[in-house]
């Protein structure tokens, strides 16, 4: 047995839900640009589950299901108010109160393919209620509940500000929905599918998937991102700071990619968005000091963006809270997470992989007043 480093170029299933060939990436045989500049996320949703895109009838009822499932038990919500929220990252919370949902879903250990789909539109429905309602209660306000004539994404926004969002705030924010949703088999992913392959229930897969996606090398790489963008604070600053970055051998967040090569196909979709939403806040300085860091790092290392890189502007813009960016990656990814999960239900095998053993030879067991 040979090893590889971060299982890198390994097939380790198969699966109908996305792929990334040759650079593009595609939800059940669609290309990105095309759903991003296309389809609702709740469409994106129906067609992770499906392997078909909606009809009429088939996405109202979704949405309407979605709607009717954001409300969550006042235990939970009460829960976060235990919390000591000054040292508590909003990706701990999620983490936590997906698993407690769990505990108050009476169908949580029913194994059927009916119950596994209820539990699949309740997290979908909840997570967003769970980061709008962790994002006010830590600062001392009232969760904001939804309202059956809003979108997902209108809804979220909604939740979290108590305002009605403008049409493209929306557009924004479903967009980054979209594009986030899923990708192939990556850590977060890899790890729900991992943890189900035991038999273990849903709220488990999805709570173990948040923990791999709460690293800076996975989701939490775009609120990294803003938290240089701050620290360099002006256009005029960028190319000194990134240089001196550079020279010291630090790695800046939102560049390259395991799987891609000539650049990450969703990262065009957010730039796009950056602009347009900088712009209209009158904080041009965002999106130019991300183009003036873009130019840099793929002159020097030719590294180009990934989705994260861009995407930090744009929450940015939408008056997001910071440690609030990795949160909504999950908003969106547990719709892909649920795919996966689906489907090594359907078909499954438990995971487990072997290792290449670099420790000593054999060794004789010495008694421990000999040693």
């Amino acid at each position: 047995m040979t090893a590889t480093r971060g299982l890198e170029g390994i097939v380790a299933t198969e699966s109908a839900i996305s792929s990334i060939i040759d650079d593009t990436l595609t939800y059940v045989g669609y290309d990105i640009d095309d759903l991003t500049n296309n389809a609702s996320f709740e469409e994106v949703v129906y067609l992770l589950w499906h392997q078909k895109l909606p009809k009429e009838d088939e996405l109202a009822e979704l949405k309407k299901q979605l709607t009717d499932n954001m409300s969550v038990p006042q235990e939970v919500l009460d829960h976060f108010k235990t919390y000591p929220i000054e040292k508590v990252h909003p990706m701990s919370a999620l983490r936590t109160a997906v698993s407690l949902l769990g505990l108050y879903d009476e169908k949580s250990e029913d194994m059927s393919e009916e119950a596994n789909y209820q539990k699949a539109i309740k997290l979908q429905a909840k997570i967003a209620t769970l980061v709008t309602a962790f994002a006010r209660i830590r600062k001392g306000l009232e969760p904001v509940a939804p309202k059956s004539d809003l979108s997902y994404a209108e809804n979220f926004l909604y939740m979290l500000s108590g305002k009605e969002p403008e049409a493209i705030e929306v557009e924004a924010f479903d967009k980054a929905l979209v594009l986030h949703a899923d990708h192939e088999l990556n850590a977060s992913t890899f790890t729900a599918r991992v943890c189900v392959a035991t038999l273990s229930d849903m709220y488990s897969g999805v709570t173990a998937a948040i923990s791999a996606l709460k690293g800076p090398l996975h989701g939490g790489a775009n609120e990294q991102v803003m938290k240089m963008l701050s620290e360099i604070g002006s256009e005029e600053n960028a190319e000194a700071y990134i240089r001196e970055k550079l020279a010291n051998k630090e790695k800046i967040m939102g560049f390259g990619h395991r799987v891609y090569r000539q650049g990450d196909p969703r990262a065009k979709h957010l730039r796009e968005m950056s602009e347009k939403l900088t712009a209209l806040r009158g904080e041009e300085k965002w999106y130019n000091m991300s183009v003036a860091i873009e130019k840099i790092i793929t002159s020097e290392k030719n590294l180009p963006p990934n989705v994260d890189f861009y995407s930090a502007s744009v929450y940015h813009s939408l008056g997001i809270d910071h440690d609030l960016f990795t949160p909504i990656f999950a908003v969106s990814r547990v719709s892909g997470w649920i795919a996966h999960i689906l489907e090594q239900y359907s078909n499954n095998r438990l995971i487990r992989p072997r290792a290449d053993y670099t420790g000593p030879g054999m060794q004789t067991y010495v008694p421990i007043d000999q040693r």
